[in-house]
């Protein structure tokens, strides 16, 4: 889940200014050979994963690829802050004890190219016809490309849903089909008196960026446009001011100190109207031991706003191989295994969603979700956009920035200066992000 987005240290990026971390740029990806000497048939393939629901799934069914290729598979799990940290020092050594990286494209996806670590995919994925390229999603397939290279393949996706009450919409003609609408049912569901909200969501500075995207997409907005800061136009403006609006007059007490962690227990425990968030979490609403909404929990589309309903449809988490791999065409066919329509379907069939249309045409795969929810992502992922956050490479950092007004309006303070004092510090930010490409 894109929920636990950690970026790079401070010091790899130090290291990434000083053009130390990267011995290869963006133009040498696609000449990086690998090194030499085949490994010996007891080399296991090394593939390390986040510790996700779909690295389990996979690691369940790697017996089955294991005898494919006559080799052992070791794949390691680890938490979002243990890959980062091992991805760090295991590939700033130029080591080869890593072969299938597990990485979230729209996160660290720049970086990785930038320092040579990503091998380029491009003639792999375009030039096997059973691997079906054009069968992936537009959005999360375009998310795994790099200056003109794909450097991963998507498996894991996730989108925005609007969770909402069923037992107290009735009266509202349902679930809220526009942004203005969500508005006026929350704040006349809330009530404070009764420690009841009509809305919770992520308020949290950086955290709640991504979130909000779908908000900023919604009302015509962007992160950038032709390559500068666009987060002081019009529509911006307007999405800032909303998004704080909504959590400050409807949302519970400390809004800005919430992230999904914070947020899903307040719905879940019955004490909001609305929510909106990844859809990848809905199990947690139909769990007996953390819900206690599961029989009025609904799923409705992100709702439309002035520029329509554009929510984000991105790639939580893809696959790449390491530049430093003794075993690519090892790493190419696990990749090729893993993400294929068969292996996509059967576990988009166990409610994880993939990346692939053909999966998400056929109904089979969507008997594991609830048939409200499984429309939901469908219209999500046909509407959606395929990035939360801005391109660039110290995405934290970016964040942080475009997350100052977002907590200015939860506060209640006047969002209009603080979006101006934010834009130029993002525009100053572009700048030396820029730079540090160069370098």
């Amino acid at each position: 889940m894109s929920t636990s987005r950690q970026s790079l240290s401070r010091r790899s990026f130090g290291r990434l200014a000083a053009g130390v971390a990267g011995a290869a740029g963006l133009g040498a990806l696609g000449a990086c050979a690998s090194p030499r000497g085949k490994p010996s048939a007891s080399t296991p393939l090394r593939i390390m994963a986040i510790n996700h629901v779909w690295a389990q799934a996979i690691r369940r069914s790697t017996e089955e690829f294991e005898d494919r290729i006559g080799r052992r598979v070791s794949i390691t799990m680890l938490t979002g802050d243990q890959l980062a940290s091992s991805y760090n020092v295991k590939l700033n050594a130029s080591g080869t004890d890593v072969d299938v990286m597990m990485v979230r494209a729209l996160q660290e996806q720049l970086v990785f190219a930038h320092n040579g670590w990503l091998a380029d995919l491009t003639d792999r994925v375009e030039q096997d016809r059973d691997f079906a390229w054009g069968d992936f999603q537009p959005a999360p397939r375009n998310a795994s490309v790099t200056a003109g290279k794909v450097l991963s393949v998507p498996v894991v996706t996730e989108r925005p849903t609007l969770y909402y009450r069923k037992d107290l919409v009735e009266d509202l003609g349902g679930p809220p089909r526009t942004l203005e609408a969500l508005m006026d049912a929350s704040l006349e569901l809330t009530d404070r008196g009764k420690n009841f909200f009509g809305y919770v969501g992520r308020g949290q500075r950086n955290g709640a960026v991504s979130q909000w995207s779908s908000f900023l997409y919604s009302h015509g907005g962007d992160f950038l446009v032709d390559g500068r800061s666009a987060i002081a136009t019009p529509q911006a403006l307007a999405a800032y001011m909303f998004y704080g609006k909504l959590l400050a007059k409807a949302g519970p007490p400390g809004a800005t100190n919430m992230n999904l962690e914070q947020a899903m227990p307040i719905f879940a425990q019955g004490k909001a109207a609305f929510y909106i968030d990844a859809d990848a979490i809905y199990s947690s609403f139909l769990d007996p031991k953390i819900s206690t909404v599961r029989e009025k929990v609904g799923f409705a589309p992100f709702p439309a706003g002035p520029a329509g309903a554009r929510p984000h449809n991105i790639p939580s988490w893809s696959l790449g191989i390491s530049t430093f791999s003794r075993l690519r065409d090892e790493s190419w066919e696990f990749i090729r295994w893993a993400s294929s329509p068969r292996m996509v379907a059967a576990i988009q069939a166990d409610g994880i969603p993939g990346a692939r249309a053909s999966a998400w045409n056929d109904p089979k795969t969507l008997a594991a979700f609830p048939p409200e929810l499984a429309e939901t992502m469908r219209l999500n992922a046909e509407r959606g956009i395929g990035y939360d956050r801005p391109r660039v490479l110290q995405v934290s950092r970016a964040r942080d920035i475009i997350g100052r007004p977002l907590v200015a309006g939860i506060l209640g303070e006047p969002v209009e200066p603080v979006v101006r004092d934010a834009n130029a510090e993002f525009a100053d930010f572009l700048v030396r992000d820029n730079r540090h490409r160069e370098n």
